[in-house]
């Protein structure tokens, strides 16, 4: 699909995948306006903004600061004449839903449904792309889990998750929106400042203990920033994918104890490898089919778990 002059809508922009996916939809030529968290100071994030270019900030529409689990958003958004909305902001760190539940609900459920409120409401509407994840499976019953898979919550998160899903499936049931609701494995690359390879790779290169939690023989399904990008545009840009649920992800799964050797070699580091106590909720096994995603819009993952980790290591030494 050509982009140039398109509408798009990106919330969360100032968060790790919706920051690459808004500069690479302004380098496609379309119109992008983003959502931002509210308490980001003159329309900037201090946390992620520093690291767009000037150029993408400057072709950036129009920039909305304002709290999605607030109900203003939906008026904020009625105004916008989106065609495209990409809805990625959440609160994404599973263990600090351990202790703020009813926060990240708000956040993860509310926003959700602001969103699709103000999408209901959009005449000029096309397509919406509601963000889930692959938390929302729990352990894998499966070799790889295809979009049939049970849904199994094991934290306060994956449980948000759920729920906002299933509402944005309802949307399509009730008001036949043309929503797409996507479902991606773990993303890792430049930005990401939480979950397990920016933590392996900011502790080998201080030179502190890389700790593992349980035995380490938990496995994740990880695909670099730029493969989950280019998921999300085609994706979005697909007829056949409206009114979908669509995983994607590598295909393939490696155990954190593998992350924190790999990392430590290629850090060159001198940290331990040390195994602490297992994490609440902890999901043992994560694989992604990615299939259906390939079938219906011929997207396939390019960066491999090293190549994608020596480029993560690079950005952390700059920055």
């Amino acid at each position: 699909m050509n982009w140039t002059n398109k509408k798009v809508i990106i919330t969360g922009a100032d968060g790790f995948i919706a920051s690459h996916l808004t500069e690479k939809l302004i380098d496609l030529g379309a119109h992008v306006s983003i959502v931002i968290r509210g308490t980001s100071v003159n329309g900037t994030s201090k946390n992620t903004f520093k690291n767009l270019n000037k150029n993408h900030i400057k072709k950036i529409k129009k920039i909305i600061s304002c709290d999605i689990s607030s109900s203003d958003i939906v008026s904020h958004l009625a105004k916008t004449k989106a065609e495209y909305i990409f809805h990625l902001a959440a609160s994404a760190y599973v263990p600090y839903s351990f202790d703020h539940p009813l926060e990240v609900n708000l956040a993860n459920v509310n926003g959700t449904l602001n969103i699709l409120e103000a999408a209901k409401n959009l005449k000029s509407i096309k397509r919406i792309i509601c963000t889930s994840s692959s938390e929302v499976y729990g352990t894998a019953l499966t070799k790889k889990i295809d979009e049939n898979h049970p849904l199994n919550p094991t934290s306060p998160y994956a449980a948000s998750k759920v729920a906002a899903d299933r509402y944005s499936f309802s949307y399509i049931k009730t008001y036949n929106l043309p929503i797409t609701i996507v479902r991606p494995f773990n993303t890792y690359g430049p930005r990401h400042t939480y979950d397990v390879v920016p933590k392996f790779i900011k502790m080998a290169l201080s030179g502190k203990p890389i700790t593992v939690h349980g035995d380490g023989k938990q496995s994740r399904d990880l695909t670099y920033v730029s493969d989950a990008v280019d998921a999300f545009i085609k994706i979005a840009s697909a007829k056949n994918t409206n009114q979908k649920v669509i995983n994607f992800g590598t295909g393939k799964d490696h155990q954190i104890i593998f992350l924190a050797k790999v990392i430590k070699k290629l850090c060159k580091s001198n940290s331990k490898i040390i195994f602490i106590n297992t994490r609440k909720a902890e999901v043992q096994r994560l694989t992604c089919n990615p299939n259906l995603c390939k079938k219906l819009t011929g997207w396939k993952a390019k960066v491999n778990i090293i190549d994608g980790l020596k480029k993560n290591i690079e950005w952390s030494l700059k920055n």
